[in-house]
């Protein structure tokens, strides 16, 4: 499946939207704009019924982020400490875990589990700021991979920011 990540510019806090393969509107993700860290509601579109919620965890040696499901701990996203690539963990219940690597500053980096590519994001195919393409294989967990996507354009525009004071 193919999903389209577009972040909202000239709002108060982080805000998403993810379309499907036919351009139908159908998550939004808004942060919430005065809190300790990044908090963020994954909603659906139509209903605004909240599916996941994302927080940022403070006080960690790097970025660290929880998906909380039904309002219990699902998954966590870790930026690994490496010398010379960047790479994310997503660390999800049982031996199953998303490996995340690729070129985070161009927004080209892919998901793999147990060895095998699972989903793949891309900017290549669209022109907008902040925009993304992202193909998800049947049968992954769609909304942890999409949440993952949000945790590392969150990461990658804060690093960007610190390094540009």
């Amino acid at each position: 499946m193919r999903y389209q990540m577009r972040q909202k510019f000239f709002s108060f806090g982080d805000k998403f939207m993810i379309k499907d393969e036919h351009g139908q509107d159908i998550y939004f993700v808004e942060g919430k704009v005065f809190s300790w860290g990044d908090k963020l509601s994954f909603q659906t579109a139509d209903t605004h019924e909240e599916i996941a919620f994302i927080a940022q965890k403070l006080w960690s040696f790097m970025p660290k982020y929880e998906i909380h499901r039904n309002g219990q701990v699902f998954a966590e996203v870790v930026k690994e400490f490496t010398w010379f690539k960047s790479k994310f963990t997503l660390d999800v219940p049982g031996p199953n875990d998303y490996e995340i690597t690729g070129s985070f500053w161009k927004h080209e980096y892919s998901f793999t589990r147990q060895g095998r590519t699972v989903a793949t994001v891309s900017k290549k195919w669209f022109s907008l700021t902040d925009t993304y393409g992202i193909d998800i294989v049947d049968g992954e967990d769609y909304v942890a991979i999409l949440a993952t996507a949000v945790v590392v354009d969150l990461v990658c525009h804060d690093e960007k920011s610190n390094s540009s004071d």
